[in-house]
């Protein structure tokens, strides 16, 4: 996925908008996961702690963990409405000690994310806005947005077992915007304990089959 990206990989002084493909709780999840896993691989490069803002306290911390992001590596800061987690983000940014910045909010406008986007560069530091608490079934990510990427995640089935239990969870993966690059889609497996998305296995086959074909008819 980094390869498709315009930056090879999130841009580390920048900000990436993220929201749920639904308003179902299982997207919620999962777009709430996807932002954990890659705060989890800032927090494991940078040697340093995440900060998250939100206004209604409802992180389910064992999830947190199973993607790689522990309660050792977080810093927690609760507001009354959007405004104050919107402030609470750009200090958090411009101190530039942490290795992500996670803010949770119902609404940004462009000058809001304009703020955040200069606070990131300033002090080098990611920030991922996961717009979630949408008005009806509005897309949050519709909106004007100085984001440098907009990903919109949503649940998938999971691959079926040889056996009685649940598989790794499977995720679609839609970059809906990107600064210097094009829009794409991917069905993923959720993130593993380090934050790592995968390719389904089939999918992978299907490629390796893909490439045989290729050099044979060659």
């Amino acid at each position: 996925m980094d390869d498709r990206l315009a930056d090879h990989g999130l841009h580390g002084a920048g900000l990436h908008e993220i929201a749920a493909a639904s308003a179902t709780l299982n997207d919620d999840a999962a777009a709430t996961l996807f932002a954990a896993g890659i705060a989890a691989r800032f927090a494991a490069r940078e040697k340093a702690e995440i900060f998250w803002a939100l206004s209604r306290f409802d992180l389910y911390a064992p999830g947190l963990e199973q993607v790689g992001l522990g309660p050792d590596r977080i810093f927690y800061a609760q507001g009354l409405k959007d405004s104050a987690v919107l402030a609470m983000a750009e200090d958090a940014l411009r101190d530039g000690s942490l290795a992500c910045v996670i803010a949770e909010v119902k609404a940004a406008d462009q000058t809001a994310t304009r703020r955040l986007q200069l606070a990131a560069s300033d002090g080098k530091t990611p920030i991922l806005l996961y717009r979630r608490h949408r008005l009806r079934e509005r897309c949050p990510l519709s909106g004007l947005s100085s984001a440098m990427t907009r990903w919109r995640i949503g649940c998938l089935p999971s691959a079926p077992l040889p056996h009685p239990g649940v598989g790794r969870a499977r995720w679609s993966v839609e970059l809906v915007r990107q600064r210097n690059g094009v829009p794409f889609s991917l069905e993923l497996e959720a993130c593993d304990d380090t934050g790592r998305l995968a390719l389904p296995a089939a999918t992978r086959h299907r490629a390796i089959a893909a490439v045989g074909a290729a050099s044979q008819a060659a």
